[in-house]
């Protein structure tokens, strides 16, 4: 229960009686009043309160004393009455310019300013229940996103697996090719958390492959056209798998497998797109899934050393990949070198 520790009115006035005031709250509300402006300020960063009643009078400064109060955060929502004396109307705009909420002009019609009081007490109620109304939606928002982010995250992660399974391969490629993503965006100077997002999208980059055959996918030697012709279709059904998600990061999952292996001289698939018309995450993919299809072991090549695939990549900036991504890339060597050392590509899945 509100006490006189926990105030709901606070009265300041320079008139001698300061309990002359008090009385027209006090029945209903607890009421402190003072004479002393900053004894006011003591109790109120205390305990604020709903209603704070400033009079004007000899000594005391009511425009200043309302911003004054108004710098408290705390009294954020805190009505302010101010009684004016002097000229009313540059009082009453000085006033409400501070941060007044109601100004009465005197001489005081007691009745009037109870009345006042009681409904800007109603108003500062309801604006701080509507703040904390606010602040609970706000926070359940932000959860509700969380955990809708987190079932995206989930479903990339599981559908992942499932190309992995599918493409025995693959082993540790979908790992490698994310952390590759992470280099890249990381050295074009994206946030982390677009890097982020681009690097998990990528793991779906190859998820068009659940509906190539075993004998294609699997194959030890080299294709013939017709299931080169056949394996390039994983691009488009890839894309066609993910783009009418409403999750965000599968759109982008969906334009990752769509693009990756476009060419930066437009010379790649299924779009034959160029230069920027590729977009930056597809471009940026690209650069990680042949770097780390070069030094991973098949059953129909070994892998690559390395030096010779970073070789490969500074030959093709300008061709085959976006030079800037290439330039990102390896402005992260070092961090490559511990990502391939850590996940070894050296073993066929």
């Amino acid at each position: 229960m509100t006490n006189a520790a926990d105030p709901v009115v606070v009265i300041v006035t320079a008139r001698p009686d300061p309990g002359g005031l008090a009385r027209l709250f006090a029945s209903d509300y607890p009421t402190l009043a003072f004479a002393d402006p900053a004894a006011a300020l003591v109790a109120l960063d205390r305990h604020p309160a709903d209603l704070v009643l400033i009079e004007a009078g000899p000594g005391l400064d009511p425009v200043g004393l309302v911003r004054t109060l108004r710098l408290r955060p705390r009294l954020a929502h805190a009505s302010i009455l101010l009684v004016a004396a002097g000229d009313p109307a540059e009082t009453r705009d000085q006033a409400l310019a501070a941060g007044a909420t109601d100004v009465v002009l005197a001489p005081l019609d007691p009745s009037d300013l109870a009345l006042r009081g009681r409904n800007l007490i109603a108003l500062a109620r309801a604006q701080g229940a509507a703040e904390g109304r606010t602040r609970a939606l706000a926070q359940e928002v932000e959860r509700a996103v969380a955990e809708s982010q987190e079932r995206e995250r989930e479903i990339i992660r599981r559908l992942m697996l499932a190309a992995e399974y599918r493409d025995d391969q693959a082993g540790g490629h979908l790992t490698r090719v994310a952390g590759c993503v992470l280099a890249i965006t990381d050295g074009l100077g994206l946030s982390e958390e677009e890097g982020n997002d681009i690097a998990l999208a990528s793991t779906m980059h190859d998820i068009g492959k659940i509906g190539v055959a075993d004998s294609i996918l699997r194959k030890p030697g080299p294709l013939t056209d017709a299931e080169r012709t056949e394996m390039m279709q994983h691009a488009l059904r890839g894309y066609r798998m993910l783009h009418d998600s409403p999750s965000p990061l599968l759109r982008l999952a969906a334009e990752i497998a769509l693009t990756h292996h476009e060419r930066w001289d437009g010379g790649g698939y299924p779009q034959g797109l160029k230069g920027t018309e590729i977009p930056l995450a597809g471009r940026i993919t690209a650069v990680a899934d042949v770097f780390d299809a070069l030094i991973s072991a098949r059953v129909y090549k070994p892998g690559w050393p390395l030096e010779r695939a970073r070789r490969f990549l500074e030959e093709q900036s300008g061709a085959h990949f976006d030079p800037a991504c290439v330039t990102a890339f390896l402005s992260r060597w070092e961090d490559v070198v511990t990502l391939v050392e850590e996940r070894p590509a050296d073993q066929a899945a």
